[in-house]
């Protein structure tokens, strides 16, 4: 181990094996080490009986719900955004050859009590009971803008400058009510909270675009993919991709101790007495806990079910969003599932997430909202989890720490924090402009 390397990565969640694979493909010297003994760090997959011993100790799981090997339950359960970049970064590295992918069923948004899907474009929106007849009509009036709008094309732009005009501006110029706004907001546009209301309004228009252009490429019932055999199995493609190009990995490494020279800059990664040599370190927040501090917690119930959620249309795999707003909160909450038939489960039975940023210490209270939309479950888990973001400064120090997973049950956020991570490391920007046909063929 005593030799020296470019970039030693601590911590085998998925922004670190991320990160791995796009510094070995760019030919730097990569060392990856983790202190378990299986991959995925906070983001791993468990079967039933490790689910169990997670949140249950001593207890056996019930002989009902099924053999335990036929189950690989996320712990950072997120879709992913057909267009979007966690995609493009997959094709850019060639990963997709690792992993094959299924549409999921459903995307549905939680509005004044019940569930519907969320209308996309401006057809969806002439049929969605979400508004009444005069709504529908410049509701499609606002879809149609933002479909034909091109950031590059003056011509589709209208007279307005959406660089400066705030997205609150651009939705009264349309004359959306409260109810349009909300649904438009969060479960199209994906906002977390509604601070996007008073910012920019071309990173809405940016945002309902990509939806948009999602749904468009499965023609199915979302506009997100999920791999079959669930997130655990991204980790891995991608530590298989850090190999190829001479990357090295060694797991179950204890104490992973980063060691400093006096200027506070890090020299190299001790454990078991030996030390190798770096010039940068990346790792999650738990590897280097006095350079983070904690910035809130997510709460979230774990379902085993026998029978897809309530009014999504027996949607196998489908995410509910249930906007801040619609539930007297300060953010958003996430339902998640997924089933047999992206073998995630035996057959038969559903797994289901609930999940939103904690504003109490009573998860069971307050997920409730979203625990009421399952229906009834076999089993239920509650777990509560502390978010950490870095506070040092990585050109002094040359650590690099990504931020902890959030609540939301798909992954643009969690791909944005790796692309700013990489720019930070090596200087460039990740070119994303890649052909997105490419990863078609492993998606069916």
């Amino acid at each position: 181990m005593d030799e020296e390397y470019d970039v030693i990565v601590l911590g085998t969640g998925l922004k670190e094996c991320i990160l791995s694979g796009l510094l070995s493909v760019d030919g730097l010297k990569v060392l990856h080490m983790d202190r378990n003994d299986y991959y995925g760090g906070e983001s791993t997959s468990l079967n039933l009986n490790q689910l169990w011993k997670k949140f249950r100790g001593e207890e056996q799981p019930p002989p009902h719900l099924g053999p335990s090997r036929d189950y690989n339950v996320d712990m950072m359960p997120k879709f992913i955004m057909a267009n979007g970049s966690l995609v493009r970064v997959l094709i850019h590295t060639d990963v997709t050859k690792y992993l094959y992918f299924k549409a999921v069923d459903g995307s549905y948004v939680f509005n004044k009590g019940k569930v519907h899907k969320v209308p996309a474009t401006d057809m969806e929106a002439l049929r969605s009971p979400l508004m009444g007849l005069f709504e529908k009509r410049r509701a499609r009036k606002f879809f149609i803008y933002v479909q034909d709008y091109d950031e590059n094309d003056p011509r589709t732009h209208e007279g307005l400058d959406l660089t400066r005009m705030t997205t609150r501006e651009l939705i009264a110029k349309y004359g959306l009510d409260e109810n349009t706004i909300d649904f438009i907001g969060h479960a199209l546009a994906l906002h977390r909270d509604d601070r996007y209301l008073d910012e920019p309004a071309l990173d809405t228009v940016k945002r309902m675009k990509l939806y948009a252009e999602s749904l468009a490429r499965f023609q199915g019932g979302s506009p997100y993919i999920y791999p079959l055999y669930g997130l655990g199995e991204l980790p891995q493609a991608f530590a298989r991709l850090s190999a190829v190009y001479g990357g090295t990995y060694m797991l179950n490494k204890p104490e992973c101790k980063v060691e400093f020279n006096e200027e506070g800059k890090v020299v190299g990664v001790t454990s078991e007495g030996e030390t190798a040599k770096c010039k940068k370190v990346v790792c999650d927040p738990s590897y280097l806990p006095n350079k983070v501090r904690k910035v809130g917690k997510v709460a979230r119930a774990i379902a085993v079910m026998s029978h897809p959620i309530p009014n999504t249309n027996d949607s196998h795999s489908v995410q509910i969003i249930l906007p801040q707003k619609q539930l007297g909160r300060r953010s958003d909450m996430y339902v998640f599932c997924c089933s047999y038939s992206h073998n995630v489960a035996p057959k038969g039975k559903f797994i289901a997430f609930v999940s939103t940023e904690a504003e109490t210490d009573n998860p069971q209270f307050e997920l409730k909202p979203g625990i009421d939309l399952l229906g009834p479950v076999d089993e239920l888990f509650f777990d509560l989890y502390d978010r950490y973001e870095p506070v040092n400064e990585p050109s002094l120090d040359n650590c690099f720490i990504s931020t902890s997973y959030d609540a939301t049950t798909h992954f643009e956020s969690t791909v944005t924090d790796v692309l700013n991570m990489y720019t930070a490391i090596t200087g460039k920007v990740l070119d994303l402009n890649v052909d997105l046909s490419a990863a078609a063929a492993a998606e069916e």
